[in-house]
């Protein structure tokens, strides 16, 4: 397999873990929306012990030769705030700044099974986050029109979201995969914008072999 990867919020990822699964994996990927915990809390992000167990996790991949990857969700509750400081401590290999998406029928109403209107966010707003961070080696930033088709994205009943251009597509499980992916709308020149293709293998240190 040319790349393994993972992302997680880290709850449940122990040295343990690392210690029998490392040598497989390439990268993990954790979600911090950001360096302040009572906003985390706001958001929905942990209890209040978040950053504890996100910094622990950028520490054991240091130690175990597993890519760091950092995800944030830029939106109404963090588009102020300067993490230039937390991200230089933890030094991801690649950090992906995500503008809140509204997805139709998905999340944009009381209607649907989630409602994010409350974490919506302008392009300006979104941009001058962008502004205070594009320095960092690492920052990768994802407006909406950057992001929307340029991911493969399945619901809970298996269809592939086309994110407002179209419905969505049938179910895997009803017509198989390449079947549906017949109906995705895919935006190649946005999923090369976005640095879709990068350096996804770690240095290896061994030859490994998964045993099955």
């Amino acid at each position: 397999m040319e790349s393994v990867s993972i992302v997680t919020n880290g709850s449940l990822v122990k040295e343990k873990w690392f210690e029998e699964y490392a040598a497989y994996l390439d990268i993990i990927g954790v979600s911090c929306d950001s360096f302040d915990e009572n906003t985390n809390m706001l958001i929905g992000r942990g209890k209040g012990s978040h950053l504890e167990t996100f910094e622990n996790l950028s520490k054991l991949c240091r130690k175990y030769n597993v890519k760091f990857k950092v995800n944030t969700v830029v939106c109404r509750y963090n588009f102020n705030e300067d993490m230039n400081a937390g991200i230089e401590k933890v030094a991801p290999f690649r950090w992906k700044c995500f503008q809140v998406l509204i997805v139709p029928g998905e999340n944009d109403s009381s209607a649907t099974l989630r409602d994010a209107q409350r974490f919506k966010i302008s392009d300006d707003e979104y941009r001058s986050f962008c502004d205070r961070h594009e320095h960092q080696q690492s920052f990768v930033p994802e407006s909406n029109e950057v992001m929307k088709s340029s991911y493969l994205i399945l619901d809970e009943y298996m269809r592939f979201l086309n994110k407002g251009v179209k419905e969505a597509t049938k179910s895997i499980l009803e017509v198989g995969v390449p079947a549906a992916m017949d109906d995705v709308y895919w935006d190649d020149e946005n999923f090369a914008r976005r640095g879709g293709e990068y350096d996804w293998q770690k240095e290896q240190k061994e030859n490994t072999e998964l045993d099955f």
